[in-house]
């Protein structure tokens, strides 16, 4: 009797993407399966059962994909959060640093509202520093983070620990070693 497929058994990955020794792990593979699909996102919604949410915030880009999926579960908004210069209207910044350099991602200055609870959700979690920069920009609009939800923790670079450095509720659906 064959087992049943796991989150992390949908996920492709591909030796030496971006660069050598990267080993890049592809979830589209699983966005593309819709069993896949949906066992990741009941998985991600699971731990907030019963829990008031808002609005979810999605990281650009495949935080988007998972981010209105999941709004649309929890029948609450969706807000993206995205490279500067991409979302129209009054928006608020915040910069973070990257390997070589730093990046900066936006948000609209209306999209929440004092008090609202947020799930910060995207795909991946390696270092922090994009979902570490989403956190302070729902905090600067006055949202509290309930959770931060991902479905592939790469733990040896650390962003977990940036997170709950910063007080976040972490989950994430599955792990993989190395870069």
């Amino acid at each position: 009797m064959s087992r049943t497929k796991s989150v992390q058994d949908y996920i492709r990955t591909i030796v030496d993407f971006p660069h050598e020794g990267i080993l890049f792990r592809d979830v589209t593979t699983l966005f593309a399966d819709p069993r896949g699909f949906r066992i990741a996102i009941d998985q991600m919604l699971h731990p907030y059962a019963g829990e008031r949410i808002d609005k979810v915030v999605g990281l650009e880009a495949r935080g988007f994909i998972l981010g209105g999926a999941i709004a649309h579960q929890l029948s609450v908004g969706f807000v993206p959060i995205r490279k500067k210069g991409k979302l129209p209207g009054t928006t608020i910044s915040q910069d973070y640093k990257l390997e070589y350099g730093e990046a900066i991602v936006e948000i609209h200055d209306d999209a929440i509202q004092p008090g609202e609870k947020i799930l910060l959700v995207d795909d991946l979690l390696a270092t922090g520093g994009t979902a570490a920069a989403g956190i302070k920009l729902v905090e600067r609009l006055g949202g509290e983070i309930v959770s931060c939800a991902f479905i592939i923790d790469l733990p040896d670079l650390g962003g977990r620990k940036v997170l709950e450095s910063m007080g976040m509720d972490v989950h994430a659906l599955c792990a993989f070693d190395g870069l």
